[in-house]
């Protein structure tokens, strides 16, 4: 039974920092590549970021662009995402996920149903 696990959210003033990281089990993690995703209120779930399963190959949405890095350590399973410059308007619930199928993909993973395992979530807040 695969699991995903994020944590790092919390609330942060506007120009500041935050990390996310995102931990999965029950399945063999550098055949997948994963995808980072946020929800704010009364909207709907956004693609962020996603990075191929050796971590070679990242995307990012034009929003965050410049400002989010994801990387990812397969020897611990875990998949970051680092946020620096945060603005309000980040302001979300985070899922990170992994895609539903292994290997390369030939597109860029953008939705929701590319993604087969979603952790809980973990909320961000920026303060202005």
């Amino acid at each position: 039974q695969v699991q995903v696990v994020e944590s790092g959210g919390g609330l942060v003033q506007a120009g500041g920092s935050l990390r996310l990281s995102c931990t999965a089990s029950g399945l063999t993690f550098d055949d997948y590549a994963m995808g980072w995703f946020r929800q704010a209120p009364g909207k709907q779930r956004e693609w962020v970021s996603y990075i191929s399963m050796g971590g070679k190959s990242t995307s990012y949405s034009d929003s965050v662009k410049g400002r989010f890095t994801i990387s990812r350590d397969n020897a611990k399973n875990t998949v970051y995402l680092q946020m620096n410059s945060l603005k309000p308007e980040d302001t979300a619930i985070y899922y990170c996920a992994v895609s539903r199928a292994t290997g390369q993909w030939w597109r860029v993973p953008r939705r929701v149903d590319d993604y087969a395992n979603w952790g809980q979530g973990t909320q961000v807040t920026v303060s202005s």
